[in-house]
């Protein structure tokens, strides 16, 4: 039995990386204005790292969409599946290719391209949508400010946020002949 209400709960799920911010800076400006010595220098330390939680949860925080759209987003063990009333799939983290956002509908969707399958349509209002940043801003060579930009406006289009490299892909393809 839970004490928390769920819309509370939900808040402080949405905003627990300015919450851990905010924890990490007081505490390291008591550590700074109290103490000399160690502590002194460790507060500072966390005055920095509270800094990129902030600049982190921000980032999250406008990469979350409201959570009334169909289906459903589950990653596990670096897979990415998607469950929607129509359709859905799943792809290899490992095996991504291309990760283009499709503007042309509504709601926007997430277009995940993995060799030798169909895309899969993941709308950015599913439900467990925002794991998908975590799972995105590993990738390597993503520019996040501008996938972030692209979910905020309005464009018509389907935009490529991501592809792997050439070398990779040709890499890969020396592999499978």
């Amino acid at each position: 039995m839970s004490f928390v209400r769920p819309l509370a709960k939900q808040t402080l799920r949405r905003y627990r990386d300015f919450i851990a911010a905010g924890a990490l800076c007081i505490l390291g400006l008591w550590w700074i204005l109290i103490s000399g010595g160690l502590l002194f220098w460790l507060g500072i330390v966390l005055l920095i790292c509270s800094g990129f939680c902030f600049a982190s949860g921000y980032q999250r925080l406008r990469f979350q969409q409201n959570k009334d759209g169909p289906g459903l987003v589950r990653v596990d063990e670096g897979a990415i599946a998607y469950f929607g009333p129509l359709g859905g799939g799943l792809i290899a983290r490992s095996e991504l290719s291309q990760i283009a956002l499709d503007d042309t509908s509504l709601p926007k969707h997430w277009v995940l391209t993995q060799p030798g399958q169909e895309e899969v349509f993941i709308p950015v209002t599913a439900e467990g949508a925002d794991v998908l940043f975590d799972v995105f801003s590993s990738l390597p060579g993503i520019q996040t400010e501008r996938m972030l930009k692209l979910i905020e406006k309005q464009s018509g289009t389907r935009q490529i946020i991501w592809q792997k490299s050439g070398n990779s892909l040709n890499a890969n393809s020396r592999l499978l002949h």
